[in-house]
C-alpha cells in the first residue's frame, strides 16, 4: 500500500486517537475509510477471483496477484496458488496463514486462485454473549441479515474461548477440493483474541461461492489463523456489511477453461469446508 504523510489539525487529530481508543480501530484503518467515503469509493460491492465451482474441480492455479486484489477492498478471504493455506484480509492487510501453524504479510506477487474482497463499511453492529459453538453463532447471525437473497461480509472481534481451524495444506493442481482438505492441518487454541473474517452467501449463488456462511480467523497478534470449523465465546462484536453487487473476475488459465464445472458443487464443498466440524 501507498504510505502518505499527513499533518493533521491538533483537533482532528486528538479526536482520531480518542475514536480509535473507543473502537479499536487503527489510525491507518479510519483515515482510509474516511478518504474512501470522501473520494466516493464504491461500497456494498464483492470483488471476486474466480468460482467456489472451480476450486471443486482442483483449479488452483493463481490466476490475481495479492497487489490487485488490494485495489478491490480492505477486508476478505481467499487462498493462493496451489493451495497453499489460507488468506485473510483485515484493515486493508494481506495475511497468509500456512499448514504449518504459522501466519506472515501475504507477498504483494503472491497470486490467487480463488479471492472474495470488498470495502466493509457496518450496516448493522451488535455484541453477542455466550456463544455456545459454531451452529449457536450461525443461528444469531441470521436474525441480523435482512434477507437471505443478498450477500453479506462479516467482521466478528472478541476473545474466544476456543477456535478450532483449520489451514489447507499445498495440493497438486488437478486434485478435487474433498480430496486435498483430506491432509489439512487442524489447530485449536483456548481463550484467544482475535477476529473472524468472512462472508454470506445466498443459496443461488451455490457454483460461484459457498453458500451460506464462510469465516477465517486471525488473532490480534497476527500469529494465528485459518479457516474456522468450530468456536466458542463469552462476549465478542458484531458487524455486517450487506453486499448488492458482485464483480467476478473469471482466470484464463487452461487448468480453469479445460474444466468440466457443470456439476453441483454443493455437497463436495460442504464436505470440504465443514465435514469436520463438531
Amino acid at each position: 500500500m501507498q504510505s502518505i504523510r499527513l499533518d493533521l489539525p491538533e483537533a482532528i487529530e486528538e479526536a482520531l486517537v480518542a475514536h480509535c481508543k473507543r473502537s479499536g480501530d487503527s489510525i491507518d484503518h479510519v483515515i482510509v475509510r474516511a478518504l474512501a467515503d470522501f473520494l466516493d469509493l464504491e461500497h456494498h460491492s464483492i470483488y471476486q477471483v474466480s468460482t467456489s465451482g472451480a476450486l471443486v474441480e482442483g483449479v488452483y492455479q493463481g490466476c490475481v496477484r495479492v497487489r490487485e486484489i488490494l485495489k478491490h477492498g480492505d477486508f476478505g478471504l481467499g487462498t493462493f496458488h496451489g493451495l497453499d493455506g489460507e488468506g485473510i484480509l483485515l484493515d486493508g492487510a494481506c495475511y497468509h496463514a500456512l499448514s504449518d501453524g504459522s501466519v506472515h504479510p501475504a507477498d504483494p506477487d503472491h497470486l490467487t486462485p480463488f479471492w472474495v474482497a470488498t470495502h466493509f463499511k457496518a450496516d448493522v453492529e451488535a455484541t453477542f454473549d455466550q456463544i455456545e459453538d459454531w451452529k449457536d453463532l450461525l443461528g444469531r447471525l441470521d436474525t441480523l441479515r435482512p434477507s437471505d437473497n443478498i450477500f453479506a461480509a462479516i467482521r466478528i472481534d472478541g476473545i474466544f474461548t476456543r477456535v478450532h481451524y483449520r489451514v489447507a495444506c499445498k495440493a497438486k493442481s488437478g486434485t478435487d477440493l474433498v480430496s486435498a482438505t483430506q491432509h489439512q492441518a487442524e489447530y485449536c487454541f483456548e481463550q484467544i483474541e482475535g477476529t473472524l473474517v468472512g462472508f454470506f452467501t445466498p443459496e443461488y449463488a451455490h457454483a460461484i461461492n459457498v453458500p451460506g456462511y464462510h469465516l477465517h480467523f486471525i488473532s490480534r497478534d497476527r500469529a494465528h489463523g485459518g479457516h474456522v470449523l468450530d468456536l466458542a465465546a463469552t462476549s465478542v462484536k458484531v458487524a455486517i456489511d450487506h453486499e448488492n453487487q458482485l464483480k467476478l473476475v473469471l482466470p484464463e488459465s487452461p487448468s480453469f477453461l479445460n474444466a468440466d464445472l457443470s456439476e453441483d458443487p454443493r455437497e463436495a464443498l460442504e464436505k470440504a469446508e465443514s465435514k469436520k466440524r463438531q
